[in-house]
């Protein structure tokens, strides 16, 4: 054997190379499987701290859908529009969230990417 040396060591005769590489291999699924916990347990923990409200990307109103924009503009009659947000769902559907201010308050209703509206919201507290 070449590439092995032996070590006499209490009366007892081990190979070098193979204990090392027995202890590597130890070592490395010892690492992987430290790696893989953490990996799942950052999931896991990222899965359970998603916000109650979907976060939105906000997007123009003139970029919208003649149906979306025609629907915003009827339900804002009269108000400025303070912000569109698209917002996706866990089904990966999406919707608009329209908030609308008039006379100073603020108000929103949500619209499907048809132009039905889906929900109306009294006051926003902000």
């Amino acid at each position: 054997m070449a590439n092995h040396y032996e070590i006499v060591m209490f009366g007892k005769t081990f190979f070098r190379n193979r204990l090392l590489s027995k202890q590597r291999t130890n070592s490395m699924k010892t690492t992987r499987a430290v790696l893989a916990a953490v990996i799942g347990a950052g999931l896991a923990f990222s899965a359970s701290a998603q916000p109650t409200q979907q976060p939105g990307e906000k997007v123009d109103v003139k970029s919208l859908p003649a149906a979306v924009q025609q629907t915003i503009n009827q339900k804002a009659a009269g108000g400025e529009i303070v912000h569109v947000k698209r917002e996706d769902d866990a089904n990966g559907k999406w919707n608009y969230e329209v908030v609308v201010r008039v006379n100073g308050k603020e108000s929103g209703f949500e619209v499907d990417p048809n132009g039905k509206l889906l929900k109306q919201h009294t006051e926003i507290k902000r």
